[in-house]
């Protein structure tokens, strides 16, 4: 279901993140269950939570919106489509992002850098995030397209 059909169908019972995300992948909208990670231009554990299996959720990270470092290159990118995991969002920024436009993924981000980040394993994973204006709680949901990014406790797909 579109974001906007969410909306007015919804309305306070979904919640939308006020970020301008770039859009990437040929994926152009996603939904399903929430996954997070918390770094900070360090990707490390971001990398290791994608190489589960992603069983149709999104994960959605917050690296603090830096825009020095990339989170996600096209190499995890590939992990993220080949696990099963619905999309990406992303409080920070991307690389490749000409390889990742091409991939049948969904990726959101707020920006695109061509520098690569640490890989110290620093971060935390399912711990809920607050950014955009909006919580995204583990296991609630999330929805993406063209629009912008809702969160919702239920499922509506």
């Amino acid at each position: 279901m579109k974001t906007a059909d969410l909306v007015d169908a919804h309305g306070d019972d979904v919640h939308f993140c006020n970020l301008p995300f770039i859009k990437l992948g040929r994926r152009k909208s996603f939904s399903g269950p929430i996954a997070t990670v918390k770094c900070f231009e360090d990707n490390a554990l971001l990398k290791a939570e994608l190489q589960k299996p992603g069983n149709g959720r999104v994960m959605v990270v917050d690296g603090g919106a830096s825009t020095r470092f990339a989170l996600l290159g096209d190499q995890i990118a590939m992990i993220l489509r080949d696990n099963g995991w619905a999309g990406i969002i992303i409080n920070g920024s991307v690389r490749d992002s000409a390889e990742i436009d091409e991939m049948d993924a969904g990726v959101f981000c707020l920006s695109i850098t061509p520098k690569k980040s640490s890989k110290d394993g620093a971060g935390k994973q399912g711990v809920s995030l607050s950014f955009g204006g909006i919580t995204f709680v583990p296991g609630h949901f999330v929805y993406a397209d063209a629009d912008g990014v809702l969160v919702s406790a239920e499922d509506y797909r």
